[in-house]
């Protein structure tokens, strides 16, 4: 966990409180080698070191080539052999990014930059007795969030806590990023290209060629190669559901879990507008004009520019997540078809057992950063300017996120797959007030609260974490419980009643009429507990509840910019257009105030 920041500055700092969930360790830090974690590998032999927990460790693993040069957006290739032992005892370096406080790396001394090219690791952690030959244990494979655009496997050192005390493998992964995540222009294809190599889809490939490493290496560590759960929060929640799509993941992994995603992806079309529209706005830092400039010039040209040259051009934003297409429906490595319409068949997605949902109160992690809800006292303490509007925002859009994210594709899977989809809804907040600030006002159960939870974190030193003895009873408590039902999940492929049997049962999601149990409420007792609920929230639901919400009435420009926020995620959702929604939106009550109007305010979520 990363500790406070003297006072409230932690809140001054815009992805800080989503990083607070979290705990970075520098990743030039070496540990000492413990012989007695020697493994063999495809790649030949490797060593770990000990934690003082009782697990044991490797990190900075590569398992794939450096991704630079001729292979810099190309499919990634597998590392080669190497001679000796591979001593893993230092996490691998953050790939290329904008600086910001979950990127990574910090002695990279970059002015706006962190991070390099040669960046494709993973991280491995497993109980001591985990070993070669013994019972395999359940596999968990975490996809770091940041909007694919930052982050790094580093920051989630909390992998150890499920090895040590709920008995998995849990493994960690890098993949590239942003620009050289996912980009795609017609005159980076080459003859003999493979179609994935044309695809722009090279972070969803690395993470594809990481399984395939875990498929091959599990057993090495004492996990089980045909147990395999990937989950991953935002972003990572993200790549999940690429992954639930793209035919090259089929037979990588047995069961899958959603924290804060959405079944968003790009169309061709998107990727390569911006493709074009970037290689504009590079030619034009450097006083040259794309016109009359050749397939394999502007080739050479993409290619010849520095990480850091690519990214130059793009405005970051408050939280360094800049815009830019990703998930692109290329065909090959995604489908063409849109996630919501793949699962109305579970023939045409891979379907395993799922476990999905959000948290109460997703929005406010980044309303709490935008000026137009939050002032900031003294640049540092920030004051909600009026906390009725606030919370009213928040819970339409975090509703959305829930509809989106969770109950909309949890009901079509249900309907595709039979009884093994489970939801979730995290509804925790309890932190702590600091300084004055009502925290649990300010973020609730915001984005990003419940990784702490669920990676069954112990430290009171870390944001989030209440200190006061009653409180941290109850936090400790429904952690050992999250926890436990996410590695019960992951061992058996249903949550059930934990791992030990003594928790509420989570059921899965069921259509059999309104009162049926559709989702689990995490919460400790003070907030109502641990139950199953039926409140499923529908898109065509929550926008004609919107359009005539009371709460609104003489705060036009408010209604209209919440159901922006909407129609923008559904049109990444379904294809449908953003447009031509927000027009018909209250009897097109919204024309004064275009859809464009609310661009510029982008709060960077996801």
């Amino acid at each position: 966990m990363t500790p406070r920041l003297p006072g409230l500055a932690v809140l001054s700092l815009s992805f800080a409180l989503s990083a607070g969930c979290h705990r970075a360790r520098p990743e030039h830090l070496a540990h000492q080698p413990d012989p007695s974690s020697e493994r063999a590998i495809t790649q030949g032999k490797v060593v770990g070191f000990a934690q003082p927990d009782g697990s044991l460790a490797w990190l900075g693993i590569p398992f794939a080539e450096p991704p630079v040069g001729p292979l810099r957006w190309r499919a990634p290739v597998p590392k080669k052999p190497w001679e000796g032992t591979f001593p893993a005892v230092r996490f691998g370096r953050s790939c290329v990014q904008f600086v910001s406080p979950i990127g990574g790396r910090e002695d990279d001394k970059r002015a706006r930059f962190i991070g390099g090219e040669d960046c494709l690791t993973l991280n491995v952690f497993a109980p001591r007795a985990a070993a070669p030959g013994k019972d395999r244990l359940p596999v968990m494979v975490w996809i770091h969030g940041g909007g694919n655009k930052i982050g790094s496997s580093a920051t989630y050192s909390m992998a150890e806590n499920l090895a040590a005390r709920h008995g998995v493998v849990v493994v960690s992964v890098n993949y590239r990023l942003g620009l050289l995540g996912w980009f795609r222009h017609p005159s980076l294809a080459a003859p003999g290209d493979s179609p994935e190599d044309r695809s722009g889809n090279y972070g969803t490939l690395d993470q594809v060629l990481a399984l395939k490493w875990v498929r091959d290496n599990a057993a090495a560590f004492g996990g089980d190669p045909g147990n395999v759960t990937i989950f991953g929060e935002s972003a990572g929640g993200i790549d999940v559901f690429s992954l639930l799509s793209s035919p090259l993941a089929r037979g990588l992994f047995h069961r899958a879990i959603s924290q804060s995603g959405l079944p968003v992806s790009s169309t061709v079309k998107s990727a390569e507008d911006f493709a074009a529209g970037l290689l504009s706005s590079l030619l034009a830092r450097d006083g040259r004009a794309a016109q009359g400039m050749s397939g394999a010039e502007a080739a050479a040209y993409l290619r010849g520019k520095s990480a850091d040259g690519l990214l130059e051009p793009l405005d970051p934003g408050p939280f360094a997540m800049y815009e830019s297409p990703a998930l692109i429906r290329d065909g090959a490595v995604l489908p063409e078809q849109p996630f919501v319409e793949l699962v109305t068949d579970a023939g045409r997605y891979n379907a395993v057992p799922v476990l999905l949902g959000t948290n109460r109160d997703e929005m406010k992690l980044f309303m709490s950063q935008d000026p137009a809800f939050v002032s900031k006292w003294l640049g540092f303490f920030p004051h909600v300017k009026d906390t009725r509007a606030y919370d009213r925002t928040a819970e339409y859009v975090s509703s959305l996120w829930k509809a989106v994210g969770a109950d909309w594709p949890a009901s079509l899977m249900r309907k595709a797959q039979g009884p093994t989809v489970y939801a979730y809804r995290f509804d925790w907040d309890e932190e702590d007030s600091q300084m004055g600030v009502e925290i649990s006002s300010l973020l609730g159960a915001c984005h990003a609260m419940e990784i702490s939870f669920v990676f069954d974190n112990q430290n009171k030193k870390s944001f989030g974490v209440p200190d006061g003895a009653d409180a941290y009873e109850r936090y400790r408590a429904l952690a050992s419980a999250m926890s436990g039902y996410w590695t019960q999940f992951a061992k058996a492929g249903a949550p059930g009643r934990g791992p030990d049997g003594a928790l509420p049962e989570w059921k899965p999601w069921s259509d059999d009429g309104p009162r049926a149990d559709r989702f689990m409420v995490l919460d400790t007792p003070a907030g109502g507990g641990l139950r199953m609920s039926s409140e499923a929230v529908t898109v065509e639901g929550l926008t004609a509840r919107l359009e005539h919400e009371p709460a609104f009435d003489g705060a036009p420009r408010e209604r209209c910019r919440a159901y922006g926020r909407m129609v923008q995620a559904l049109e990444a959702v379904s294809g449908q257009s953003a447009d031509e929604r927000y027009a018909r939106f209250a009897g097109g009550a919204c024309r004064e105030l275009p859809l464009g109007s609310f661009l510029a305010d982008r709060d960077g979520s996801h």
